[in-house]
């Protein structure tokens, strides 16, 4: 039925005709329609194959900087990292970035958009080395000169690809995060961050990959929801009963703690067992053992049963009541470990007594600081214990044998009560996708506590879409109250601080950071580890820091986080004294990633934040909702997409602008998936827009809109109608692309192209276009929208699908020397076209021709006349102006009937045959904004027409087969028609 597959307009945009519609092109032929031009460079199913060059995208970006614009947009590039090949969550990123880019560039704004990547950092430092023998014996420079060699060749194979995937940008600036001016612009933020009280050094725990030797950050954890960890039940013996419940505890029977933990191994580091102040604790009778035990009192049952016993409560009392109590060290002869109270204590699970370790846990940290404990860490940069643990334990791996270790420690000295797994949540090192520990260690830190407060009312400021992650991330931030910054690795930027050689003590003050910069602006971070010292650091600096040397100090071997390089990009990139975005877009891990640490530095610094709009996409899945997988198949490589696989039976080749269309049809605000069925369903999207774009070039062939264009008042009322849904699809369109929601852009384009155009518009007009004299004006009339359509459409798709717009206006043929579609502008859909009473008309019209070809079951409406009834009234007039006389085959109601003829009458006629097929319906008018309201009915009666088939038309009008209708006639003589 669709008008666009019928047209056999011959081989524009690369679609052959096929075998079976070769009868209708020789028709079209005689019919002196001007020889279509030559098939673009393109294979017929989407694949865009002309050149860049021919294009114009390289140049693109270039162009519309130089240009004047009314204002600028910034989107600023989160930079992907450096360390693999692109893959299709690069290409739903970047796509999504660039039909962002592309609508306001065309829209008249001069867009500002670097792309940069993330360089530094653990997973490129390692996946260099790993290609190296001997790896473990290279300094620190070789070492970092490896991974820059690694990161240059993932940046190269990244970009070549964004490229092909149509991403407009300057490719040959971009940005780097281990570019000179780069690291020099993050020590400058650092320096303002430092002289501001934001940045300090403490000996605290922090999230420890003993796989990587290394800190990190929460935002560099993943968390296994299936570890296993070996939990046990342990008592530890009162030493001193607290003064409260002396009266309970007489001292007859041995009394303990019980305590349940799921680290065995951070046991030798505790320093206090701690209880909830609030909650009701009871002392109980074991009845396997005698002894008595203290513990929470809605834990009894469950614990009992866990130790498969049974407890008798002797008392039971307010947590508070265990003030002042101690208890003796499971393990370590001699150690006190005191009853203290804290909030951090929960009853969900255990026995609601926390055994505490400062150096293993950050809310045992806080305990400890308020109490004045020790913060002895045992536990090496490897994960191994320390000779400190003592012999037993010295260089036993914390979370294996030296786990063991303990446990046989506790059974051996009697205070295990029983040992099980546990599968629970726990933090993995996302690189290394090990196990992490919490371990106390020196290092820096951003103090998050001082700056979200004012981060948070900032980003209340900013506006989130999808609304979904305003509380995410306010919560995320909420739940930091620091941040360590340093990493123990060289492949970074360096933490500019010096140590004393015999005290540790650190020297960075504004002196040493500002004669860091200018070497690092000249000569790049490498040169921390290569200049002597002498050259880093001034003797005034060490003077005026009470020092006396400068060989009494050494160079920090720390690195800063990569998100802290990531995160202070917007001083590097962003430009003018606003140094704000107008978008951030990125996947939803950067919640709590690259937005937080864009977001910190840039209040800590400068109080506001450095985006105003965050644009928060999910991420890709199989097209099950699976995550992609290796083993499972059903990785999906953006390469394989555009160009196939090594069997094209298989992995077809798309192109670039099915991976586009693929991006943009999704609902990208939730998780986003791909596949073969998916790939092909949007390849089919697409070949039906193509097929509707055919129909609307073809037939621009011999129209030239400046000279042959009709003025819409002399238009046939459809065709001015079609103008009137043009203008109100451009609107919509332009909303939905200012709300970034693209999926509605493709929705809003494929429902007009489908049922505006291809079903209803098309349809009625080709005997219009294909039968009148070439340069008739009810032709002229048509192909005036024809023109007016395929521009909207083009335009409004052109940020989607980039490749096949422009091969649309590399084709028009009134548009040889066309600075292509880009360069041109946004939609401009006449405000005059809005009509809203010619809707009542036209849709009226065809709610009739609903019922007409409802009544005559799929047979052909050019076998039939048609006769409508009407009563007088406004129905009746609005039919009138479609057709002013009683019955005619040309008439602008016949058009949209699609009949042989059509008759409008106020009244049955009384020779209607007996037995006619009459159906009856009823139209609301409503105009005015509902202030003119009439229901009519009418009466549609469909006969079958005495008239011939015409030989040229196809319509039944003549008065022979063999003998061309009068239309045909007068159109072949030349006369035109009446």
């Amino acid at each position: 039925r669709c008008g666009a597959g019928r047209a056999g307009v011959g081989p524009q945009l690369g679609l052959r005709l096929r075998p079976e519609r070769a009868s209708f092109w020789s028709v079209f032929k005689v019919l002196h329609h001007p020889t279509l031009g030559s098939a673009p460079t393109c294979d017929g199913l989407g694949v865009f194959l002309l050149s860049p060059q021919k294009s114009g995208f390289l140049e693109l970006y270039s162009w519309q900087r130089q240009r004047k614009a009314k204002q600028e947009f910034c989107l600023h590039d989160g930079p992907p990292y450096a360390n693999g090949d692109p893959h299709v969550g690069h290409a739903l990123n970047k796509i999504l970035k660039d039909i962002t880019n592309r609508f306001h560039m065309m829209r008249g704004y001069k867009v500002h958009y670097v792309p940069g990547w993330d360089c530094h950092g653990l997973p490129i430092e390692l996946k260099a080395l790993s290609e190296i023998k001997g790896a473990e014996n290279l300094s620190p420079v070789e070492i970092r000169q490896k991974a820059k060699e690694f990161a240059e060749r993932a940046i190269e194979k990244q970009k070549a690809a964004f490229i092909r995937w149509g991403i407009m940008a300057d490719w040959a600036n971009c940005y780097c995060t281990f570019d000179p001016k780069y690291e020099a612009n993050q020590l400058r933020v650092f320096h303002k961050m430092y002289d501001k009280g934001f940045i300090y050094q403490d000996y605290k725990p922090v999230f420890w990959s003993p796989s990587a030797k290394t800190a990190l950050a929460e935002a560099e954890l993943e968390y296994n929801e299936q570890h296993v960890s070996r939990s046990v039940y342990m008592k530890f013996p009162l030493l001193k009963s607290p003064p409260k419940l002396a009266s309970v505890i007489d001292g007859s029977s041995p009394t303990s703690v019980l305590v349940w933990t799921t680290q065995p191994w951070t046991v030798p580091a505790n320093q206090a067992v701690c209880y909830m102040p609030d909650a009701e604790y009871s002392v109980v009778k074991c009845a396997t053992t005698g002894e008595h035990l203290i513990l929470a009192a809605n834990r009894v049952e469950s614990t009992a049963a866990v130790l498969d016993t049974q407890f008798e409560v002797i008392s039971t009392c307010k947590g508070e009541d265990l003030a002042d109590g101690s208890c003796a060290h499971p393990t370590i002869p001699g150690r006190v470990s005191p009853l203290l109270p804290a909030n951090h204590v929960t009853m969900a699970k255990g026995t609601g007594l926390v055994h505490t370790a400062p150096a293993h846990g950050m809310e045992d940290y806080s305990v400890a600081s308020h109490h004045q404990l020790p913060t002895e860490c045992l536990v090496d940069e490897r994960g191994h214990f320390t000779e400190a643990a003592g012999p037993e334990l010295k260089n036993k791996n914390v979370l294996e044998e030296g786990n063991e270790a303990v446990i046989k420690m506790l059974q051996a000295a009697g205070s295990l009560l029983k040992e099980e797994k546990y599968v629970h949540s726990y933090p993995y090192d996302w690189r290394t996708k090990k196990p992490m520990i919490i371990r106390a260690s020196k290092q820096w830190f951003v103090n998050t506590a001082n700056v979200k407060a004012t981060a948070q009312e900032v980003l209340k400021k900013v506006k989130i879409i999808p609304t979904s992650a305003v509380s995410r991330m306010l919560e995320m931030l909420d739940r930091r109250t620091f941040w360590c910054i340093s990493r123990q690795r060289c492949w970074g930027v360096p933490i500019p601080v010096f140590y004393q050689k015999d005290t540790g003590e650190s020297l960075i003050n504004s002196e040493t950071i500002t004669d860091i910069i200018k070497i690092v602006e000249q000569q790049g971070t490498d040169a921390w580890w290569t200049l002597p010292i002498e050259q880093l650091l001034s003797k005034e600096a060490v003077a005026k820091a009470g020092g006396h040397d400068v060989l009494d100090y050494v160079k920090g071997q720390d690195v800063l986080d990569i998100w802290f390089d990531s995160g202070t990009s917007w001083a590097h990139v962003l430009e003018g004294t606003e140094q704000r975005a107008d978008v951030y877009l990125e996947g939803k891990d950067q919640l709590g990633g690259w937005f937080q640490s864009s977001l910190l530095t840039s209040v800590a610094t400068r109080k506001k934040a450095p985006y105003k709009t965050l644009i928060v996409h999910g991420f890709t899945l199989g097209e099950k909702g699976e995550k992609m997988s290796k083993s499972i198949g059903n990785v999906v490589d953006p390469d394989v997409v555009i160009n196939g696989g090594d069997d094209h039976t298989k992995d077809p080749p798309y192109g670039a602008d099915v991976l586009r269309w693929w991006v943009a049809e999704s609902n990208v605000f939730t998780e986003v998936l791909i596949g073969p069925v998916v790939l092909n369903a949007a390849r089919d999207d697409i070949n039906k827009l193509r097929n509707t774009l055919r129909f609307m070039l073809g037939n621009m062939a011999g129209f030239n809109p400046e000279t042959d264009s009709i003025p819409p008042s002399e238009m046939y009322i459809v065709d001015q109608y079609m103008l009137h849904l043009l203008q109100d699809y451009g609107s919509k369109v332009t909303e939905a692309y200012k709300q970034y929601d693209y999926s509605k852009v493709v929705r809003l384009l494929q429902a007009f192209c489908s049922r505006n155009l291809s079903n209803f518009y098309f349809s009625i007009i080709k005997d219009r276009l294909y039968c009148e004299e070439e340069k008739d004006p009810k032709r002229r009339s048509c192909q005036t929208v024809l023109a007016e359509a395929l521009d909207v459409v083009v335009r409004s798709f052109a940020p989607i699908l980039p490749h096949l717009a422009e091969e649309v206006f590399q084709h028009l043929p009134y548009k040889k020397d066309s600075e292509g579609v880009f360069r041109t502008g946004w939609i401009n859909a006449s405000s005059g076209w809005k009509k809203p009473g010619i809707e009542e008309a036209i849709e009226g019209a065809c709610a009739m021709r609903d019922s007409f070809l409802g009544s005559i079951s799929g047979k052909n409406p050019l076998e039939y006349e048609v006769i409508i009834v009407i009563e007088p009234g406004l129905l009746f007039e609005l039919m009138e102006a479609l057709q002013a006389e009683e019955s005619s085959r040309v008439s602008q109601l016949n058009e949209i009937m699609m009949a042989s003829q059509t008759t409008l009458l106020s009244e049955i006629p009384k020779e209607t045959p007996a037995d006619a097929n009459i159906v009856t319906g009823n139209f609301l008018i409503n105009l005015e904004g509902g202030d003119i309201r009439e229901e009519s009915s009418y009466k549609v009666i469909a006969l079958p027409t005495a008239k011939a088939k015409c030989p040229r038309c196809r319509r039944y009008t003549a008065d022979s087969s063999s003998t061309p209708c009068p239309r045909c006639l007068k159109v072949i003589a030349g006369k035109g028609s009446t």
